[in-house]
Formats: C-alpha cells, sequence, structure tokens
C-alpha cells in the first residue's frame, strides 16, 4: 500500500472543504429560489382570492338583477288580467 504523506492528506481535506463550500452554496441558491417561488405563490393565490372575490360579487349582483326581472315579469303578467279603464 502506498505511503500516505501529510501533505496529500492535506490537499484531499482542501478539496474536500472546495466541494463542501459549493455544495453550501447551491443549497444556498436553490433556498433563494425556493423562497421566490414561495412568493409567487402566495401572490397567485392572493390573485386568485381576488378573482374570486370580484366573482361572488357579481354573482350576488346578477342574482338581484334577475330578481328584479322576475318581479317585473310578475307584475306585468299580472297587470295584463287587471281590468284597464
Amino acid at each position: 500500500m502506498a505511503d500516505i504523506s501529510n501533505d496529500l492528506m492535506y490537499e484531499l481535506l482542501k478539496r474536500m472543504h472546495a466541494d463542501i463550500a459549493d455544495v453550501k452554496l447551491g443549497q444556498r441558491e436553490i433556498k433563494a429560489e425556493v423562497n421566490a417561488m414561495r412568493g409567487a405563490i402566495v401572490a397567485l393565490h392572493q390573485d386568485i382570492h381576488n378573482l374570486h372575490t370580484t366573482l361572488a360579487r357579481h354573482e350576488l349582483r346578477l342574482d338581484r338583477i334577475e330578481n328584479r326581472l322576475e318581479l317585473r315579469e310578475l307584475a306585468e303578467a299580472q297587470a295584463r288580467f287587471e281590468p284597464h279603464p
């Protein structure tokens, strides 16, 4: 078996240290990207919530309009049967 010197071990440890530093840097970059994606998802969720709120408001308004139209149609139909002077 080859004789392992302190210099060889030192060089190996330096390479391992550099590789670990690269892995940590990559991990930080991935964490930053995940946080950016999380922010984008929160923004999309808020947009969807705002759209849902607007649609619900329009639905209520349409329901009121339909109700008024039905009342008007009912009044017009009833007026046909009432005697006119």
